[in-house]
């Protein structure tokens, strides 16, 4: 007997499974590399904006092979956490002020030396002179230096008006927690620090842990800080320096030409909010005082006494910041700005 099957008798099903297996398969598309990175930022902020728009250019760039994907806020934990997270792999990068560059390398702590600059002119200069030094250092630990980060001049925000040295004294002022050397310059000067997370800011303000927060205008008004602290202290403090930092083993993973046209948009980024945090500080307190924030300045009488105490602080600070080589690299800088003004 003839067995067969005709052409007839195939059911479209078996031609469609039959065809799978003969033909070559197509290529699937390769799913992009994603990089999650992780920010105290506000969401919303202009610092927060401005890394959105970096993600989306990334994408664009790269032809969809990057996705950044970012967490601001705080909502993956405190800086020291992040770092952490950072180093085991959760995370691949971070836009950090300077508490989570210090985590990662100590030499950054000479930008939290009160008074050190006076101008944001004077800061990016000093920048950029320690800028290769700081990359190689990054890069010593594991990191790529994408950007700079600013988030606005430090002032002081307090619940009672702050005018004297004794009106600050009075009252209690957050400290990052991990940082013990403000901890300890803040006592040495007879002020009342209280450690906690910036994460812990809002409780410990609400809850009466803390009366003062040293924080630029912006974070003040996006986070709603000044509610309870309806009082800023005029003179600013210091300028806040971060930078955006991602883990090398994330960066190598991706093509020298893909690598090449992030860092060029990262840099685009540092040049627009170089350009626009400035001005953003002084939108952000006219809209505070519009609902009810005051600003104090330091009385006449007690000049000296501030500038005493903050020329104490910053001679403590440059005492046990741990890299002298560094610190001297940036006081020659900023002198070599003001010669040349």
């Amino acid at each position: 007997m003839k067995i067969g099957i005709s052409y007839k008798s195939w059911s479209a099903a078996a031609l469609l499974a039959l065809s799978s297996v003969l033909l070559p398969a197509a290529p699937a598309a390769a799913a992009p590399t994603v990089v999650k990175m992780a920010t105290l930022v506000p969401e919303g902020s202009v610092w927060d904006k401005a890394l959105k728009d970096m993600g989306a250019q990334w994408k664009e760039a790269s032809g969809g092979a990057v996705e950044l994907r970012i967490y601001p806020g705080g909502v993956a934990g405190d800086e020291p956490d992040v770092v952490r997270k950072m180093r085991v792999g959760q995370l691949h990068g971070a836009a950090l002020s300077v508490t989570g560059l210090i985590a990662i390398d100590k030499g950054f702590e000479i930008f939290q030396i009160p008074f050190f600059f006076a101008s944001w002119e004077e800061l990016y200069y000093v920048l950029e002179k320690l800028r290769p030094e700081l990359e190689k250092r990054l890069e010593a630990k594991g990191y790529v230096f994408l950007q700079w980060g600013h988030g606005g001049w430090v002032h002081l925000f307090s619940r009672q008006p702050v005018a004297s040295i004794a009106d600050l004294q009075k009252q209690k002022i957050f400290t990052w927690a991990g940082n013990d050397m403000m901890v300890e310059l803040w006592r040495r000067a007879k002020f009342q620090p209280v450690a906690l997370a910036a994460t812990d800011i809002l409780t410990g303000l609400q809850t009466g842990m803390i009366d003062v927060i040293p924080t630029p205008p912006l974070a003040a008004l996006t986070l709603q800080w000044f509610r309870t602290t309806p009082n800023m202290l005029g003179e600013g403090l210091a300028p806040l320096v971060g930078a955006t930092v991602i883990s090398q083993k994330t960066w190598n993973s991706l093509t020298p030409e893909v690598r090449a046209k992030l860092l060029e948009l990262a840099k685009k980024t540092d040049a627009r909010l170089a350009a626009e945090i400035p001005q953003q500080d002084k939108q952000a307190i006219d809209q505070m005082k519009q609902r009810g924030l005051t600003v104090t300045s330091i009385d006449a009488g007690a000049k000296a006494a501030w500038q005493k105490t903050a020329d104490d602080m910053a001679a403590g600070v440059r005492e046990t910041v741990a890299d002298k080589a560094l610190l001297e690299m940036a006081l020659a800088a900023r002198a070599e700005f003001r010669a040349k003004k």
